[in-house]
């Protein structure tokens, strides 16, 4: 079963000779900014040359100053604050930043981070007693809280000061769905798998007490329900001037220190060396590359590649890479995992350990421990993906259903999500990956753009024990017996068409291979860092003769091929997919026998549409040009 794709090119339109002009690149280059959405030559301007004199000013954005301000008396006082993060890149980034800061301040300051397995995500009430039997005065969020309402009540109760830093949505009423299940929990799902529900509480009379700070906004139809914290910084709370919104938790927790710096003595210059951390965390949760994001990466990457840090730099080195090469894949894809490792499989303590070691051998010794977490995590993910697509493949039924839902009780269930997001990667459905977790069934799901996830669980919602999420994603726990009835009730209820089934392949150019050249590459540097919002370009040309293929790669998972235009240019190309799927669908459209001599080298009937990002192949000192390909057709 292949995934449907519909391909279609970009036709952003804009005036690419006079941009290509004034800044002096080349039209293709100009036409990619426009297709980013960059309009107007100041928006180009802070594309391609924005720095920190582009940022937002702190104070702008709401409670940002009260925490600060509140966070410094704390410390004249000699009070003592507990950071309580979450367990992954972004929450350990931000309790690192808050931790530094506050010791660098003179304050009284420790951290706790929630357990992924037994405490879920975000603050609970096992954390707010422990703080309270250590006599805590403050506790400081960060990357969490905004949900937290019964929660933070209690610790209210309990007497001590709450200052919530977070990023997520807050949560709301309307008149979307019933009142029991519009909370609409926008817990970032890459972490918590099962979101928790709020505790219940009751007054004498035996009646429910919600203790939630209501915002009504007309505007949006919603009364937002917020924490009954002293300060909340959050740039989606109801009043927030703040003009950026999408910035991850590292972000809003290192605005809070800029104004500390500022209140305690402190330079900017000082603020700014937790960039790195800011840039890391940024890519790390997927967050957004545009606007300031776009520029807290730029100058992040700029740091990282020059840290200081001893465990940033063992992490670096443990995992085999330079660090003045270093990219936002290498963050997203090689040193972010190591640390969301740590939170899966162990405890994020280690993660945050590893940025707090004060030698060089500490740090070695924890990176390597990460690493190894991380590639036991790229183990136990393969092996579940593999058997999913296995139990897929092998049963037709599977293969009818528009929602895939997919039990695996040996499955870890702290990567059940990231399964998800591979198997709807692979087939382009709505995909629940379902685990044994004891006494019950847990999951998570991925969706895709046309399938609100949220929402047809909700139409299905008494089949969970409990469950939260958003469009693209969900996490959930119910009976076991009754995974068969909500893959059948799923199904029954979905009303995806063909076309919402087929994932929208959007190039920016149809770039005919022999247009490209070393400056035309060497351009493709100015549109970093690449990320979601900011893609990597995506370029097209069609009836290229495959001239001859073979797979290479230690794993043998990647396909080396040779292809030529009809003018007769020919330039290597490179396909790091699966190539038994690549295969199979050659001979399905060309035969065993000229599959066969497509790999061995000779003359063949094999002609293809590839979609492509071009790039410079440097080997024994020698550069040259070659194609690494996308999408196949």
């Amino acid at each position: 079963m292949r995934k449907k794709e519909k391909w279609y090119v970009a036709a952003k339109k804009a005036d690419f000779s006079a941009i290509a002009a004034k800044y002096g690149i080349d039209q293709v280059t100009a036409r990619l900014i426009r297709n980013r959405g960059i309009i107007g030559m100041g928006a180009v301007d802070e594309y391609l040359h924005g720095g920190l004199s582009f940022l937002h000013d702190p104070a702008q954005m709401k409670g940002c100053r009260e925490a600060a301000e509140l966070l410094a008396q704390k410390i004249s006082e000699k009070k003592k604050i507990r950071i309580i993060g979450d367990y992954d890149i972004d929450g350990v980034s931000a309790t690192y930043i808050l931790y530094c800061a506050l010791c660098a301040c003179s304050g009284c300051a420790d951290y706790e981070i929630p357990d992924r397995m037994t405490d879920g995500y975000g603050l609970n009430r096992r954390l707010i007693e422990y703080a309270y039997e250590e006599q805590v005065d403050t506790i400081l969020t960060c990357d969490n809280g905004i949900s937290a309402i019964d929660e933070i009540a209690y610790a209210k109760e309990k007497g001590m000061t709450v200052i919530v830093t977070d990023h997520h949505e807050p949560l709301f009423d309307s008149g979307e769905t019933p009142s029991a299940w519009t909370d609409k929990r926008q817990t970032d799902l890459n972490q918590a798998d099962t979101p928790k529900m709020a505790l219940d509480q009751t007054d004498a009379a035996g009646q429910n007490i919600d203790p939630a700070v209501r915002v009504s906004s007309p505007a949006e139809n919603r009364v937002y329900r917020l924490p009954p914290a002293d300060v909340i910084v959050n740039p989606h709370q109801p009043g927030c001037q703040y003009p950026y919104k999408k910035l991850c938790g590292a972000a809003v927790a290192w605005k809070v220190v800029c104004l500390l710096y500022q209140l305690t003595g402190h330079t900017q210059k000082e603020a700014e060396d937790f960039l790195e951390f800011v840039g890391f965390a940024t890519v790390g949760d997927v967050m957004d590359l545009d606007g300031e994001n776009r520029i807290l990466v730029k100058e992040g990457l700029v740091r990282l590649r020059h840290t200081k840090n001893p465990g940033m730099s063992a992490l670096i080195r443990a995992n085999g890479l330079e660090p003045f090469t270093l990219t936002s894949y290498h963050i997203g894809f090689v040193l972010g995992p190591c640390i969301n490792a740590s939170g899966r499989l162990d405890t994020a303590k280690r993660s945050l350990r590893l940025l707090l070691s004060d030698t060089p051998k500490e740090a070695e010794q924890i990176a390597e421990q990460l690493k190894e977490l991380n590639d036991e995590r790229k183990d136990l993910t393969e092996q579940a993906v593999n058997e999913a697509n296995a139990l897929i493949e092998s049963d037709e039924s599977y293969q009818r259903d528009r929602v895939l839902v997919v039990y695996l009780p040996a499955c870890h269930e702290s990567i059940a999500g990231i399964v998800a997001g591979k198997i709807r990667e692979r087939y382009y459905k709505p995909t629940f990956v379902i685990t044994d977790s004891g006494d019950v069934a847990k999951g998570s799901g991925r969706s895709i753009e046309a399938y609100s996830m949220f929402e047809e669980m909700v139409r299905c919602q008494d089949l969970f024990l409990k469950f939260g999420g958003h469009p693209m994603a969900a996490g959930f726990s119910l009976e076991k017996s009754r995974v068969p009835e909500m893959r059948r009730r799923l199904n029954e209820a979905c009303t995806l068409t063909e076309d919402e089934l087929s994932e929208k392949v959007s190039i920016d150019v149809a770039m005919p291979i022999n247009y490209i050249s070393g400056k035309v590459v060497n351009e493709l540097s100015l549109l970093e860092p690449f990320g979601k919002g900011n893609e990597k370009p995506l370029f097209a040309d069609t009836s290229l003769y495959v001239v001859s293929a073979r797979i290479i790669g230690k794993n043998k998972n990647t396909v080396k091929m040779r292809v030529q235009n009809r003018q007769g240019y020919s330039i290597d190309a490179l396909y790091f997919g699966d190539p038994e799927p690549f295969q199979n669908y050659l001979r399905e459209k060309f035969g065993e026998t000229e599959v066969q001599n497509l790999f061995w080298g000779r003359s063949n009937r094999v002609r293809m549409d590839f979609t492509y990002y071009p790039s410079i192949n440097e080997y024994m000192g020698r550069s040259s040009l070659q194609i690494v390909i996308k999408n196949y057709r």
